[in-house]
């Protein structure tokens, strides 16, 4: 003899993600909501890295006009610093980081300034544009700076005649000062400025609580308070003294009334008649 098998549950008439009908599609012209969100946000970052990267222009201009520049001499046989202890070429890399961090400080506050909402994808086009930026402003500063061809130009300058040496890059970290200085400053923007969503658990309020205030804590607006207990719920006896509860016998007001009846069976002694 074999067990009765017992029968599948019976499935729930509610389904979240109910299963489209068969040839349905979405209208001409029409996206889903979520994949037009993308597309818009990803088109602004877009256009946010193009603005950034094209700010470079003005960087490697200025890293040009304001990095020092490094003395050489030529005696015709060879080519020569001039100064041999001289900190130029560490004075060219650290103008061109400072100059960087500037940019990107100005670029996170006016790309926060337009955009307050913020988001993934402008944070990341905002980093891209700053990298951009940076490598343009790099290859703009090389390429109207003094030419590479040192030995040329010292053919040119003559010899013991001073000349001024390639403007170069030699620290490549300092390509990223732009990318992280705009990162960390639209952050602190967006964590001191940007308003916070609400927070949806706090928010939740109990049905009972509508007569004593949203913010009544739990036990008070006729709630029940914790380790009393509930009149009329089953198990509890009523509480003497609480409203809706049975007075005992022997209080009240007319305690002293119904003990005298009690006590007399022909019941209390009316007015008599005049004799």
């Amino acid at each position: 003899m074999t067990a009765p098998l017992t029968p599948p549950d019976p499935p729930t008439p509610y389904d979240p993600w109910p299963t489209p009908p068969a040839g349905s599609h979405l209208a001409p012209g029409q996206s889903p909501p979520v994949r037009a969100e993308a597309r818009a946000a990803v088109g602004r970052a877009a256009v946010v890295a193009v603005l950034v990267a094209v700010a470079g222009v003005a960087l490697g201009l200025l890293w040009l006009w304001l990095s020092p520049r490094i003395p050489l001499i030529s005696d015709d046989t060879a080519v020569y610093l001039k100064d041999s202890e001289g900190e130029e070429a560490v004075g060219a890399d650290g103008t061109f980081a400072l100059l960087a961090a500037g940019f990107g400080v100005v670029s996170a506050v006016v790309v926060y300034l337009l955009r307050r909402t913020g988001g993934i994808p402008t944070v990341v086009g905002l980093a891209l544009g700053g990298l951009l930026g940076a490598l343009l402003a790099w290859w703009l500063g090389t390429s109207l700076g003094p030419t590479s061809d040192v030995v040329a130009h010292a053919k040119e300058a003559g010899k013991g005649v001073t000349f001024d040496a390639p403007l170069e890059l030699n620290a490549k970290g300092a390509l990223l000062a732009w990318p992280v200085a705009a990162m960390v400053v639209h952050l602190i923007l967006t964590a001191a400025f940007t308003p916070r969503d609400p927070d949806p658990d706090l928010q939740w309020q109990h049905p009972g609580w509508a007569t004593g205030g949203a913010a009544a804590p739990y036990g008070t607006a006729g709630q029940p308070v914790q380790g009393q207990p509930v009149q009329g719920a089953p198990g509890t006896a009523a509480v003497p003294g609480t409203p809706g509860a049975p007075e005992p016998d022997g209080a009240g007001p007319d305690a002293g009334t119904r003990a005298r009846a009690q006590s007399d069976p022909k019941g209390p002694a009316g007015p008599q008649p005049p004799a």
